[in-house]
């Protein structure tokens, strides 16, 4: 059902047509050479107690206020290493994205999700680095899964020999649920926090996992989802099709654009966001 469903989005965006599904995510031999390195840092440092130091240095949303599209604007100086597609700006990449779900006609929810779903990256503007940032998302705290992209770089993370991290479950119960596992530390877990109290539970779904493709795609980490988590990932794995195959070297045109999303986003969030 889900590969019909990515063939069927592909089809209808045809400034992919010469990029097969295949095509995407091909981390053997990335457009750009800085990927490989990404993963190497990323896979090495994010340790469970290095994700806890960052969830207690950033979850307060203390460090600045910012309009909507003073945060969207800040992206355009951001290219994202860890991205073996494309190299557009970060607002292009979200109207690309936005732009598809619009066109097949979702709620207007599901817009503004597509359009918001990256903007946690704004963490780089305070000096984080983008392994810490950008790139899939797993569980810490567990056994890597050799389903994640470069799982060899795991073999230098301390937690890879510690006890109390390296088994199936480590400190996690069998389906206890995604509200109880800390996740890798990024833009997804820091969005998720931002906007929890103003779009739908699905569209937060699609914040908070979108990156975690070990699971949408692998289903590596079943063993610590709860029935509600199955439920709502349906609408994670809607979501990807948009956020993946609609990367394009097109340019939306972001000031014709720009009206429609600033009144989407006066519906559902305050003038100046936390961040």
């Amino acid at each position: 059902m889900m590969e019909l469903w990515e063939d069927d989005v592909l089809e209808r965006y045809p400034e992919n047509a010469s990029k097969s599904k295949e095509e995407f995510r091909n981390y053997d031999d990335p457009a750009r050479d800085t990927v490989k390195e990404f993963y190497k840092m990323n896979h090495t440092y994010q340790t469970y107690d290095f994700v806890m130091e960052k969830e207690k240095e950033f979850l307060s949303l203390n460090r600045k206020e910012m309009s909507l599209w003073d945060a969207v604007e800040y992206l355009n100086t951001l290219v994202d290493d860890s991205d073996p597609d494309i190299d557009l700006d970060q607002t292009q990449h979200l109207l690309q994205t936005s732009e598809a779900i619009r066109a097949d006609g979702h709620p207007d929810w599901f817009v503004l999700t597509g359009f918001l779903h990256d903007l946690g990256k704004v963490l780089c503007l305070f000096g984080e680095p983008q392994w810490a940032v950008v790139g899939d998302t797993f569980p810490v705290g567990c056994k890597f899964s050799d389903k994640i992209v470069y799982p060899e770089f795991f073999n230098a993370n301390p937690d890879n020999t510690d006890e109390r991290f390296n088994t199936k479950l480590g400190v996690y119960k069998e389906n206890c649920g995604l509200k109880n596992v800390h996740m890798s530390w990024g833009h997804d877990e820091y969005l998720y926090h931002i906007m929890k109290d103003y779009l739908p539970e699905e569209g937060l779904y699609m914040i908070r996992y979108h990156s975690f493709y070990a699971q949408h795609r692998e289903h590596a980490y079943d063993h610590l989802l709860d029935d509600h988590d199955r439920a709502m990932f349906k609408w994670v794995d809607k979501f990807n099709p948009y956020d993946l195959y609609s990367k394009a070297p097109v340019k939306p045109n972001v000031k014709e654009l720009r009206p429609y999303y600033e009144d989407l986003a006066s519906k559902y969030l305050p003038d100046t966001i936390r961040f």
